[in-house]
């Protein structure tokens, strides 16, 4: 069984109460996630379970203090280490539910990198789930063109650079390429900032 009806959106609302750019952003990664279905070759189902990670990829941020998530500085260690445990949270969340195995890693992996250099657990390669790899290339798209509290975003072609340049190391070049298929529109996500749970409040 897929993630129950509305659960995400039940899910996202309780993360906007949180913090707005975090939800918008987690938006933004959903829909991308929804677009890269057809360059991929995805069937139904996996094109469901990218599409409801990508939404839901930041969901443990609920519980990261809201003093972190909007700090315009950098992070301390100490913050830095609370942050980067999102991933679990988020996980052990969606463990609760009845959300199958293939959502949840997404949101357990998608900062783990090829080279070894992610977190949580420092997976590499083909040890990392491919649905949370590309989550992950959408996720370090958006976080570098989108405004955050501590800086500007950059422009769109400055972000392809950066995911260019570090292709085959952090990033399978192939997804990367794959990804890059959605130029110059990525999927019409960056022509407005539509609210996914507007509707019904």
């Amino acid at each position: 069984m897929l993630v129950k009806d509305c659960l995400y959106k039940d899910v996202m609302k309780q993360l906007l109460k949180k913090d707005l750019n975090t939800y918008e952003h987690s938006v933004r990664v959903g829909k991308l996630c929804a677009a890269m279905a057809a360059p991929l070759g995805l069937d139904e189902k996996q094109a469901k379970w990218l599409l409801l990670g990508g939404y839901l990829h930041d969901v443990g941020k609920m519980f990261v203090p809201k003093y972190i998530l909007t700090k315009t500085s950098a992070l301390s260690p100490h913050e830095w280490k609370i942050m980067q445990q999102h991933t679990q949270w988020g996980a052990q969340i969606l463990l609760d539910y009845e959300v199958e195995p293939e959502i949840i890693d997404i949101i357990h992996f998608h900062h783990e990198r090829l080279n070894g250099k992610g977190y949580p657990l420092g997976l590499g390669g083909r040890n990392i789930p491919v649905l949370a790899q590309i989550c992950g290339i959408v996720d370090s798209f958006d976080s570098m063109v989108s405004d955050r509290p501590y800086r500007k975003g950059m422009p769109i072609h400055d972000a392809v650079e950066e995911l260019l340049l570090h292709s085959g190391t952090q990033f399978d070049s192939e997804y990367v390429q794959k990804f890059l298929t959605l130029a110059p529109s990525y999927g019409g996500v960056y022509d407005g900032q539509a609210l996914l749970c507007q509707e019904g409040k």
